[in-house]
């Protein structure tokens, strides 16, 4: 790997009597596509501007390979920058606007050409390179910016929502590109954005952040299948998320193991009753919880499930409403005038449309390895 480990200890940072980051611990690997995720004034992309050195913290240190960088000026940090707003010189040509650093560093201009041409080939615009920003797309202009970017080849880039300009099949494409340049160079990458799909996409880990704090740090599927708090349930992706009380917990094996045990659980939820839930958290009758289930994992149907199993959880409902969008429809429906979003995948060729419409009555069944306790409370 070519980049560098990033290491934050202890970072804080006010303006004025806001604060914006709280004590924030982090540690990023080297060669990572490591993304800062959370709505907009959350604190990343001030934790951004830190790492690269456009911000300095109240406290704490922030390393590269171990030796601190907060004394170290931004062009000498290894660190280089993509905007949101591609900050190109607009007289400059393609190929200006990416060899203007090596101009700087009075490079011979046949080491120039020949490294420009390298990085342009690499983000796709070895066509272009005569042309100024007003004549290229919002997608090219950003791919000049990541040329610009890389040719220093620095050991960490820096992302600050780079793709919230464009539309969203672009945006989309444009994110295919960036994983590809990534795991062509093989350095540090670092991405600032607010959309949790472009976050689970692409990324090695991904740091949730609300209010200038990181409420988790774990791989994607870790990320959305066990949330660490209600909000990081509630920001990725779509849930229905319950408070509910520990009724009884029982030891079960974990599927899959010989020796290893779970708690099966069974748990009131005031808006629905009891349901079981199967969980590794240390929990005890009386406690209050929190419980999600993703509509993706309830199964609907117009007639009962005549399965048996313990672990299946049962409910009769009718549907208030039904969004069709294509490749799937969600359903709400209500139960005991609460709404539960279920989603029906439209996966086969003859499935012309849902069979399931408003006002039906409907089961929703789910296995209690599906639901999870996100939360513990005292």
């Amino acid at each position: 790997m070519k980049g560098s480990d990033v290491v934050i200890e202890g970072v804080s940072k006010n303006f004025g009597n806001v604060s914006v980051l709280l004590d924030v611990d982090l540690e990023i690997r080297k060669g990572e596509f490591f993304s800062l995720l959370g709505p907009s004034g959350c604190g990343k992309t001030t934790l951004l501007r830190i790492i690269a050195g456009f911000e300095t913290p109240d406290s704490g240190i922030v390393t590269f390979d171990g030796t601190n960088v907060l004394p170290i000026p931004p062009d000498r940090r290894q660190a280089n920058t993509v905007f949101q707003s591609y900050a190109l010189f607009p007289h400059l040509t393609v190929f200006e606007n990416v060899a203007f650093s090596l101009r700087l560093k009075k490079l011979s201009s046949n080491d120039v050409k020949n490294r420009v041409n390298d990085y342009l080939k690499l983000v796709q615009l070895e066509g272009h390179v005569h042309k100024k920003p007003d004549q290229l797309s919002g997608g090219q202009k950003q791919r000049v910016a990541i040329a610009r970017a890389l040719i220093n080849e620095p050991r960490v880039l820096l992302l600050d929502e780079p793709l919230s300009a464009l539309d969203a099949k672009l945006r989309h494409h444009m994110l295919i590109e960036l994983d590809e340049i990534h795991d062509k160079i093989g350095i540090t990458f670092i991405y600032i954005t607010h959309d949790q799909e472009e976050a689970l996409s692409v990324s090695d880990r991904i740091a949730v952040m609300h209010h200038g704090e990181i409420l988790q740090v774990g791989t994607p599927h870790e990320i959305y299948e066990s949330p660490a708090t209600n909000f990081v349930a509630n920001f990725i992706g779509e849930t229905n998320l319950f408070d509910a009380t520990v009724v009884s917990t029982k030891k079960v094996p974990i599927p899959g193991t010989t020796d290893e045990m779970e708690d099966l659980a069974e748990l009131e939820i005031p808006e629905l009753g009891r349901i079981k839930v199967t969980t590794i958290d240390d929990i005890k009758p009386g406690q209050k919880v929190s419980f999600t289930i993703r509509p993706e994992k309830i199964v609907i149907s117009k007639e009962k499930p005549s399965t048996r199993r313990e672990d299946i959880i049962l409910f009769q409902g009718m549907v208030d409403e039904p969004v069709y969008s294509g490749f799937q429809t969600k359903f709400y429906v209500k139960i005991n005038d609460t709404l539960i979003r279920a989603i029906k995948q439209h996966a086969k060729y003859y499935d012309e449309g849902p069979d399931i419409v408003w006002k039906d009555e409907v089961y929703l069944s789910w296995s209690a390895h599906d639901g999870y306790i996100v939360e513990v409370k005292e």
